[in-house]
């Protein structure tokens, strides 16, 4: 397969960060890339995530890892306290220690950080070209190419199309055609503090859960310190497409007005909160045809309590970008060897997300026996138990 800026480019459907991140990994191996954005600017909504080891270990492999980690805190450790009396279940440390075990750090930042670097990056290379305002209303297979036909009528021709069009993905309609995705009842706020807007008793620079009775309640700092992060999650049967909405306060507080004051005193510091309703979908093996492949949300959303949106998409980049240069002149074989490296890994996290969020949610018997179960455990326990994870890819 020919390379570099005289043959038919890879086309990219979305420009969020598996997007950019799956347009940067195919040029780093010498490929051109077309990335097809609907809106009108490349742009990041949303406030804090949390970044695992296992996203660490793809980014150092095109490059990218000091430039994430330039605007990423990286805290002390990971806590749960009981969100009813304030009590710590259970904390794993981070820093020396869990680096020698996992072999790369644990850090936070803002998505518009990591989108930035993905999209700086992109913008940097002369093989990646981003378009605006590109909505892909349809797509054709032709065997040895690919045309998408965009919503204004414009038709595009590339030699495969990487759907990277997240949760409500159209193009994962045509390959697996499930429907619309699972609605889990719970409902997330989040908003972003400066650091001055926080008291100095209630900042930390741990990332810190409270665990609650159907609740959930995290804080960390972002952005070097310079921001405070906070995400309140509750049980609801409310459902509204997307993630941006404006949360009303009177509905937060009827879930969390009963918890300890470390809770509730940072949740008064909030004048604005974006909401969103957590959905995912249920794991399949397949998500490629031909020479058509889904990416991240598109090929397995999955909900927030694994904190592993964001690193399952980058993973997924990087590898199918390997792939690729493993196989250039078979795109559908790479893109079944691609499929075949990752179905179970992220099938695994679709799952065992839902089975934190019980976890996290718990209440009655149940809490009490999670309460006893973590509380019981050694420091080399709890990385044991998460290093199928932080371990990978």
């Amino acid at each position: 397969m020919a390379r570099g800026n005289g043959s038919p480019p890879f086309i990219v459907a979305g420009g969020g960060i598996g997007g950019l991140a799956a347009a940067y990994s195919i040029a780093h191996k010498g490929f051109p890339v077309r990335v097809l954005e609907q809106s009108a600017e490349f742009k990041e909504v949303g406030a804090g995530i949390q970044l695992g080891p296992n996203i660490f270990r793809v980014l150092e492999r095109i490059g990218l890892k000091q430039q994430i980690l330039a605007d990423a805190h990286q805290p002390t450790q990971l806590e749960m306290r009981d969100a009813l009396t304030g009590n710590v279940i259970t904390a794993m440390p981070l820093g020396e220690r869990a680096l020698k075990r996992f072999g790369q750090p644990y850090a936070v930042t803002h998505r518009a950080d990591i989108h930035g670097v993905f999209l700086k990056s992109c913008q940097g290379s002369n093989l990646v070209t981003l378009e605006n305002n590109r909505h892909v209303d349809s797509y054709e297979d032709h065997g040895d190419h690919i045309s998408v036909s965009l919503a204004d009528g414009e038709r595009i021709e590339g030699r495969a199309l990487i759907g990277c069009d997240g949760m409500w993905s159209q193009i994962r309609d045509r390959i697996v055609g499930d429907g619309k995705p699972r609605i889990s009842g719970h409902i997330a706020y989040r908003a972003v503090l400066r650091r001055d807007q926080v008291p100095d008793d209630l900042w930390r620079p741990d990332m810190v859960v409270h665990v609650g009775p159907r609740t959930h309640f995290v804080h960390y700092p972002l952005r070097r310190g310079e921001l405070f992060n906070l995400v309140a999650v509750f049980h609801s049967d409310h459902y509204e497409e997307g993630w941006n909405a404006e949360g009303a306060k009177d509905v937060l507080w009827q879930h969390f007005k009963m918890q300890t004051p470390q809770v509730t005193r940072l949740l008064e510091r909030i004048e604005t909160w974006r909401m969103w309703v957590l959905c995912d979908r249920e794991p399949v093996k397949n998500w490629t045809k031909n020479r058509v492949v889904l990416l991240g949300d598109a090929a397995h959303p999955m909900l927030q309590y694994l904190a592993q949106g964001a690193c399952m998409a980058t993973e997924d980049a990087v590898i199918l970008s390997e792939e690729i240069e493993k196989n250039p002149d078979d795109l559908p074989a790479a893109f079944l060897a691609y499929n075949k490296a990752r179905y179970l890994r992220t099938a695994r996290v679709q799952i065992m997300a839902r089975v934190y969020g019980e976890f996290f949610h718990a209440r009655g018997p149940a809490a009490e026996l999670r309460d006893q179960m973590l509380g019981a455990r050694t420091v080399e326990q709890s990385y044991d138990s998460i290093a199928w994870l932080y371990g990978g890819p």
